[in-house]
């Protein structure tokens, strides 16, 4: 069986865009499926990390297609650069920024990678009638890609497969953006009209598959994962510090300030602690994080923009305490962040913000990897951290995690694979 899968990111791209597909490209092979992988020509990532060449299988087919994106020449206009691919939205943009906001919201529609659409249909249609493909797949965000598999589907009947990695109208920065009623409707009649169309779903949560199950009977949930190939067993040393660590972006919605203050208010109550606090932000961060911290005014805060996967990794595996942060919006309950798969791989014990009745929760409590706690208890988020903080100074901080193995890439891919043999064999 041979696949099409059409993706923005692929490598040099770095963050979590790419790993899903960079991950399923992996293992596809062990199941008898070759993947062709169709993405564009010297995108400009906002990260790379090239070290991630190493998981892509040698010869591999990869077609790439030239993008004009308009965000490079929109933000030559403005002093700072609105980025809601990433989730950062500039809560106080000027006259010029609020007029692009506006533009780039309601005049590309669904993302201003739109104008990849057009050429890459072009292209593939020539393609897939000279190549045996026996399916497509595309991947969002950014959801533009998923119509190019609409209109391919529509004029070619390919199977079709649409990749969820994050909601479409859901997301977690959709009721930021400055949409106008006809914006929204076009956005959520695009939306269903892919749901509609193509011959099967994959979204990463449950709470996903309940909201599109509205306007598709064949959603399937394929969470994101772990890859152990990817982070050896080795001696890692923990930190000698109490740390507690965030890995990857943190946002203005993703700002746990509840935790902030509890860590204020135990430091204040304790010199010790207070000493042997250390907070470290490892990823891009929101000015709204940085202005938390500083009103803290904590001791030891380790700021890091961006490392290699593989050093990520690390510092999850050494961290006494990994942090996970999800956004406070309306869609909170269904948001599970890429990153707590890896943390599940470092076994050190998870300390959540979010809510108590979602997606996140749910996997925490059927792994026993952590503990999640409401976006407004205090007295719980203190409570659990004294916990924490009196097994660090017992030496004893570790975590019996369990009923892990279900979320390795390997595992991922075989339940993909059984997908699409039936997409293909419907």
């Amino acid at each position: 069986m041979k696949v099409l899968i059409i993706t923005y990111y692929w490598v040099p791209a770095g963050g979590s865009g790419v790993q899903r597909w960079l991950k399923f490209v992996k293992y596809l092979r062990d199941f008898k499926i070759e993947p062709v992988i169709f993405t564009v020509d010297e995108a400009k990532y906002p990260i790379t990390d090239v070290s991630l060449k190493k998981d892509i299988p040698s010869g591999i087919e990869v077609i790439k297609n030239p993008i004009w994106e308009p965000n490079n020449l929109l933000s030559a206009f403005k002093k700072k650069e609105t980025k809601t691919s990433a989730g950062f939205l500039d809560p106080n943009p000027s006259v010029i920024g609020r007029l692009m906001q506006y533009v780039r919201a309601n005049y590309f529609i669904p993302d201003a990678r739109k104008f990849w659409v057009t050429p890459s249909v072009k292209k593939l249609k020539k393609y897939l009638k000279e190549n045996a493909i026996d399916a497509i797949i595309t991947t969002g965000p950014p959801h533009s890609i998923h119509l190019i598999g609409l209109q391919l589907k529509k004029e070619l009947g390919v199977k079709w497969i649409a990749d969820f990695r994050d909601p479409w109208t859901d997301i977690d920065y959709f009721h930021q953006l400055p949409l106008t009623q006809k914006s929204k409707a076009t956005h959520h009649q695009l939306e269903q009209e892919v749901l509609k169309y193509a011959d099967a779903t994959l979204v990463v949560g449950k709470t996903m598959k309940r909201n599109y199950e509205k306007f598709s009977n064949n959603i399937h949930v394929i969470t994101n994962g772990f890859d152990t190939e990817g982070n050896r067993e080795t001696n890692v040393m923990l930190d000698k510090k109490f740390s507690i660590t965030h890995i990857g972006l943190m946002n203005a919605d993703r700002n746990p300030k509840i935790l902030w203050e509890a860590l204020l208010e135990l430091s204040l109550e304790n010199k010790e602690f207070a000493k042997d606090l250390e907070i470290k932000l490892i990823g891009k961060i929101a000015d709204e994080v940085t202005r938390s911290l500083a009103k803290c005014q904590f001791k030891n805060i380790t700021k890091i923009e961006y490392v290699p996967h593989n050093e990520a990794q690390q510092y999850q595996r050494a961290s006494q305490v990994l942090l996970l942060a999800v956004n406070k919006v309306l869609s909170a309950k269904g948001i599970i962040t890429g990153k707590i798969f890896e943390y599940l791989q470092a076994k050190r014990p998870i300390l959540a913000v979010g809510p108590v009745d979602g997606d996140l929760a749910e996997i925490l409590a059927k792994t026993n990897s952590g503990t999640i706690i409401d976006f407004d208890d205090k007295a719980k988020m203190k409570q659990t951290i004294k916990q924490l903080y009196y097994q660090y100074k017992k030496d004893d901080l570790q975590i019996a995690s369990d009923n892990i193995a279900q979320y390795h890439r390997k595992q991922l891919t075989e339940k993909l694979s059984m997908i699409l043999k039936q997409v293909v064999n419907s």
